[in-house]
């Protein structure tokens, strides 16, 4: 018999689950200072915990954090990249590389590898530990006008591959973190953006609105934005 209390594990990713909360002041204030003492002492150990480990409970602090918003997504690789044959011709055309002399296969190999390790940080991503996090969710339209479903496949690829374009001008700047969510929230895609200031973010989805994936095919929910900061400076800014 399965274990019921066994993780559900996807075949492929990993689940990337979003908890937005508020803080309920007037409750916070009817807790003694003691109360607020250990409240506090059993947030921060357990942030430790989950620092250190891939384990997550449910924050002590739940009496007076009141749930805003959440989104459950899947990591999940992209189904526009370029595909070997594709790179293959590009040589042949553009760089007069003829298939099986060394420059070519060489250049093929170098290929294959940026496409693996494209993959993995797209599948299981390293997550970088910047300061400034943003989200929001996105779909593709489906109206009578704009179709993105509609669309054939290469016409659909070649736009996503002006899009990742725009996304490559702010690398080092930007981190993106693509999630899946058709069939497990009500939109399509999940988006983190990972920065080291604001500037960066306002930046990168004001050009990206130009594209013509953003500007005719796109829908997007609300945009939630956060800071990470050390556990006690989060209590001094929160006056907890």
């Amino acid at each position: 018999m399965a274990d019921k209390n066994a993780p559900l594990i996807p075949q492929e990713g990993w689940h990337c689950l979003h908890l937005f909360y508020r803080i309920d002041f007037a409750q916070w204030q009817l807790l003694s200072a003691d109360e607020q003492r250990t409240a506090k002492v059993a947030l921060s150990e357990i942030v430790q915990e989950i620092r250190a480990t891939e384990k997550t409970q449910l924050l002590t602090l739940s009496v007076v954090m009141e749930p805003v918003y959440s989104y459950l997504s899947l990591t999940e690789e992209s189904e526009y990249t370029t595909a070997p044959e594709q790179y293959a011709e590009t040589l042949a055309s553009e760089q007069n590389l003829k298939a099986g002399t060394p420059e070519f296969e060489a250049a093929m190999k170098s290929f294959a590898e940026r496409m693996a390790h494209y993959r993995q940080e797209r599948v299981y991503p390293t997550l970088p530990d910047w300061p400034v996090v943003c989200f929001y969710n996105m779909s593709k339209r489906r109206g009578e006008q704009r179709n993105w479903y509609a669309l054939p496949f290469d016409d659909r690829r070649k736009l996503m591959g002006g899009h990742a374009k725009v996304g490559r001008e702010f690398t080092g700047k930007v981190k993106q973190l693509i999630t899946g969510s058709t069939g497990l929230d009500d939109a399509e895609w999940g988006v983190t953006l990972f920065a080291r200031d604001t500037f960066q973010i306002k930046k990168i989805v004001y050009e990206m609105r130009f594209d013509r994936v953003s500007a005719d095919y796109a829908d997007f929910g609300e945009f939630f934005v956060g800071i990470q900061l050390p556990l006690d400076e989060l209590f001094r800014r929160l006056q907890l």
